[in-house]
């Protein structure tokens, strides 16, 4: 007990404990003002402390900041001349085309460097939505200034289209634009995308997915730029500047269609102003590659009079043109722009666009120097006039596709020089006998890579498959330079067996420089996978064997081998085939042959 009274109390001690109870609450009161004054005066003092150590936090800030820019300012490279650094600017133009947007924002001095290189501004790489402001389209010809040539790719993700990313266990349809390859080759390395902040929509990127994005600082006009969103956010209906936005992009455009050397322009579907595009006529004086292609077929309501669709009495420069593509756009076969000797045609035409074998003979017969060919045609008619043979003596790449009338416009066709044929017609008659007799009237070119049916995009009707229902692989004896074979839409066994070991009804190798073997939609038998195994292990035998050689010749050996929805091999012989061949891919059927779904894989 730490009181001093007696127990039990008495009144004197009670007496004697109130005295001490005031006493004590009198100290108490004291001691608790001194403690208010003390952590008065020390909360002031931490105050103080704060304050005067964030003071000198800013004055630190302020001088790293200094640091940093006299740093800077004494760096070697601010001792490099303008025109040395003009130079470098130049190098990383070549393989980035838009490194502009990211060396103006460098500094002011790299600014002022950049936006008086012309050339630096030349190659517009822009991926954009109808949200966006066509001013950016203006903004980077102005800084191109007047004279330079103009390299011009744009991609337009229509507002609408599915923007979820592609990700399945299957394979799925190649996009639209690698239906027929790009002739200019691979495409550009960067691309500047083009999104506004008032939008909830992810743009898909319509450039090949591994194409780094370059995205500028925000420029002068209302224009803004930011990061896609997530793409799980609302998508806003369309505004109605995104309703004019093909008229104000198009017509900045054809104002400098006198630097067009390179026009590419790309949307994924039609689109409220496209008709815009119909302003797009006159001469291009120094035009090498033009192209329009939208990714599905879009309706025209109206005749065209643009440039592909001209008057074949009007008068139209374009004496450098050496590269056309057309996907589902309107056109004439009697334009002039056919009449320019191309070196890369490409042609997807309309469903619609019902023409004659003859007239497609016509733009042929007036492009001699072709290179590279693609014709798609939905609809064709049979020819009006006489059809006569057509020479292309520097044709090296065909592919044609559509409707089965189109294996009529090949028998009219002699290509000595030709090394890679992609057919995706219509099958009616046996298109071997197309290809075996195209290649006799050739007079057997060196063959290289031959695909029958093997696009997603193929042609079909309720009655008949596509092209690649070939009854006989014979015709395979002939090319000695295949290296790579793609086939689709035919039986899974005869096909694995003619490029097998010769047997006694063969007396040689068939296709012994067979390097690449795609099969697709191939539907096999029982017998199918054990095929499959005696074909990779007769040209792909273990290192301890050696490969068979007849009458001279040893087969090379498969390097890379694709199969989609054709058979169900088991993880046993996947593996097994990756053992033999370097680049094995394998995607099974959704369904056995009793028709039950199962769960497909790609390995």
């Amino acid at each position: 007990m730490l009181l001093p009274y007696p127990d039990p109390p008495t009144e004197i001690t009670l007496n004697d404990a109130r005295r001490d109870l005031e006493l004590q609450r009198g100290s108490l009161v004291t001691l608790s003002q001194k403690i208010d004054r003390a952590e008065g005066t020390l909360a002031q003092i931490i105050a103080e402390s704060k304050c005067a150590i964030s003071e000198m936090q800013r004055e630190r800030s302020v001088l790293e900041d200094k640091m940093f820019h006299t740093k800077a300012y004494i760096a070697p490279i601010r001792r490099l001349p303008n025109e040395l650094l003009r130079h470098i600017f130049m190098f990383n133009f070549e393989d980035y085309p838009c490194c502009a947007w990211v060396l103006a924002a460098v500094s002011s001095l790299w600014r002022r460097l950049a936006l008086s290189m012309p050339k630096l501004w030349s190659k517009i790489r822009l991926v954009t939505t109808q949200n966006s402001s066509a001013d950016t389209i203006r903004l980077w010809l102005e800084r191109s200034g007047d004279t330079v040539p103009l390299d011009i790719e744009i991609f337009l993700r229509v507002n609408g289209a599915s923007s979820e990313p592609i990700s399945r266990a299957r394979s799925v349809s190649p996009s639209p634009w690698a239906a027929y390859p790009h002739p200019g080759g691979s495409a550009s390395a960067t691309y500047v995308i083009a999104q506004p902040s008032h939008t909830g929509m992810a743009i898909p990127i319509l450039p090949p997915s591994h194409t780094p994005i370059i995205i500028p600082p925000s420029s002068s006009h209302h224009d803004s730029w930011s990061s896609p969103p997530h793409p799980s956010s609302p998508q806003p209906p369309q505004s109605k500047s995104g309703m004019h936005w093909g008229h104000i992009a198009i017509f900045y455009l054809v104002q400098q269609m006198y630097r067009w050397d390179r026009f590419v322009f790309r949307f994924d579907k039609q689109f409220s102003s496209m008709a815009a595009l119909k302003s797009i006529t006159g001469d291009a004086p120094i035009l090498d590659e033009f192209e329009i292609s939208c990714a599905e077929p879009a309706f025209y309501n109206t005749e065209w009079p643009w440039l592909p669709s001209a008057n074949p009495s009007a008068s139209v420069v374009l004496p450098k043109l050496r590269s056309l593509t057309l996907q589902y756009s309107p056109f004439k076969w009697s334009s002039p722009i056919f009449k320019t000797n191309l070196k890369s045609l490409t042609l997807r035409a309309l469903p619609a666009n019902h023409l004659t074998l003859d007239r497609v003979l016509h733009i042929l017969s007036n492009n001699p120097g072709l290179e590279t060919l693609a014709l798609h045609f939905a609809a064709v008619l049979p020819a009006i006039l006489p059809a006569s043979s057509i020479t292309l003596p520097e044709l090296k790449e065909l592919t044609f596709g559509g409707h089965f009338l189109m294996s009529q416009l090949m028998d009219s066709l002699i290509l000595p020089s030709i090394d890679s044929l992609t057919l995706d017609i219509e099958a009616r008659d046996p298109i071997e006998d197309t290809i075996s007799n195209l290649l006799t009237r050739s007079s057997h070119p060196p063959l290289m890579h031959l695909a029958v049916a093997y696009s997603n995009n193929s042609s079909s009707s309720f009655y008949y498959g596509s092209g690649g229902v070939v009854i006989s692989w014979t015709f395979l004896a002939e090319l000695n330079s295949l290296e790579s074979l793609c086939v689709g839409g035919t039986p899974f066994e005869p096909l694995l067996t003619a490029l097998g070991a010769p047997d006694e009804d063969q007396t040689a190798w068939w296709c012994p420089n067979l390097t690449s073997v795609g099969m697709k939609n191939c539907h096999a038998h029982s017998e199918g996978v054990g095929k499959l195994v005696q074909m990779v292990e007769a040209r792909n035998p273990k290192p301890s064997v050696s490969t068979i050689t007849v009458n001279g010749v040893t087969p090379t050996k498969l390097k890379q081998l694709e199969l989609h929805d054709c058979a169900n091999l088991g993880q046993d012989v996947i593996e097994w085939l990756k053992a033999r061949i370097d680049d094995v891919v394998c995607t099974e059927p959704p369904y056995d042959r009793s028709g039950y779904f199962i769960r497909a894989s790609v390995v």
